[in-house]
């Protein structure tokens, strides 16, 4: 597609200055970015206002118009976000290993930009702030390609950032918007591999699910939380309850929001008499039947009510036997993202953080806290939920790659 090549032929020329410009020109950016977002609160929150009347048109969510809604507070949490960025150290140049070889040679691994990285969001304006700022630090340009929904939000958002890069004499072009939110262009996208060195998908499931299977560009998976809190049998009820609501309804529609629900047999009834007088209704809970005596329910849960993503007021539950059983639940239904066992027991702890398999595991805290900037890295451009490269919340070093740069005197290999 004409246009996408457009996008990724700009993109692979701003990247050769931003691989060769130094940390102060990076930070002056940045810093030029979040002068511009806060000087235009206004003009952004206008914007984004258009995209959420449009949105209630076309009957989305409460729960995802949240997802949508930039505020003074959420816009200043991204100008906060960039400012941390700009106090982290600059990964690039960092010398990762070498050393002389017996021939001679000194060889040295250092970290260099990635290139060019493409992301492909939906619905959250505040990521093209996120994702475009951490890029930029990384020296890479990126090309950034989110949801029809936001549209005008991240127009405006893009537009503010190109300002501003190019205010210290940075090509405009390390920051692109692709403004044309079709399917065709995301699948064009998903196949630059002339001029994308790394796709990173972050929504739902299903967008995640369609650029792994779609894609001819690397990339790294990321985002779907079907996150779990599991309540042992030694737990501190009043902490249970207190986690697993923070988990659910402090922002129901994020990836690090809480999806389900396992509780021991022992715990059950005063877990569930206690989180039931704190909800009465707010929170739709599908579970099994030992659940359905204790707690209000919607349904009988079955596997694809286990599996699902709801991102909304809305969990699962299941009442266990055993913390091996939790364990053997949540590696079966979970997405690798965040769970939680709220837990007295070292032994059951140990056990759980050990076994379960998840890019983040918790013993008595909310999953909320997995985030990029709660984990100190400034920000994140989406939590990787495989292995490969990149685990977990992803900052600089995890959009980074290295090169290995040898010095000889004429040797020659025989």
């Amino acid at each position: 597609m004409e246009y996408i090549e457009e996008l990724g032929a700009n993109a692979k020329a701003a990247s050769g200055f931003l691989a060769g410009c130094g940390t102060k020109v990076k930070n002056l950016a940045l810093g030029e970015i979040a002068r511009l977002l806060n000087q235009n609160t206004e003009y952004i929150i206008a914007e984004n206002k258009r995209d959420i009347e449009n949105a209630r048109k076309n009957g989305m969510s409460e729960a995802m118009i949240d997802r949508l809604t930039l505020n003074e507070s959420r816009i200043r949490s991204m100008v906060v976000g960039i400012e941390g960025i700009i106090a982290l150290p600059d990964p690039i140049g960092e010398v990762l290993g070498g050393g002389d070889l017996p021939n001679g040679l000194q060889v040295v691994k250092k970290r260099v930009p990635m290139g060019v990285i493409g992301i492909i969001f939906e619905s959250r304006p505040n990521v093209t702030v996120d994702a475009a700022a951490l890029c930029f630090k990384a020296g890479s340009a990126v090309i950034l390609r989110g949801g029809s929904d936001a549209l005008n939000s991240n127009k405006a958002l893009t537009m503010l950032m190109r300002n501003a890069v190019s205010s210290v004499g940075a090509p405009k072009d390390c920051i692109q918007l692709v403004e044309e939110t079709s399917r065709e262009t995301a699948n064009a996208m998903m196949k630059l591999n002339n001029y994308i060195d790394l796709l990173i998908p972050r929504g739902g499931g299903g967008l995640i699910r369609a650029v792994v299977n779609n894609a001819t560009v690397p990339v790294i998976q990321t985002g779907e939380g079907n996150c779990h809190v599991y309540v042992d049998e030694s737990a501190d009820i009043d902490m249970a309850v207190n986690i697993v609501n923070n988990a659910k309804t402090q922002r129901p529609s994020v990836c690090n929001a809480i999806e389900s629900i396992l509780v021991h047999e022992k715990a059950a009834p005063e877990f569930f008499g206690k989180l039931d007088e704190l909800w009465q209704g707010k929170v739709s809970v599908i579970g099994d039947e030992r659940t359905s005596k204790l707690i209000r329910t919607d349904k009988i849960a079955d596997d694809s009510d286990y599996a699902a993503e709801f991102l909304d007021y809305k969990l699962s539950s299941k009442v266990v036997g055993s913390v091996d059983e939790a364990i053997e639940h949540i590696n079966r239904f979970g997405t690798k993202h965040s769970e939680c066992i709220v837990t007295q027991s070292f032994e059951n702890a140990e056990k759980f953080r050990s076994r379960v398999d998840a890019a983040a595991v918790y013993v008595n805290a909310s999953t909320r806290f997995t985030d990029g900037f709660e984990f100190g890295l400034g920000a994140e451009i989406g939590i990787s939920t495989q292995k490969l490269h990149a685990r977990g919340p992803m900052g600089l070093e995890a959009i980074t790659t290295y090169k290995y740069l040898i010095n000889g005197n004429g040797q020659i290999r025989s």
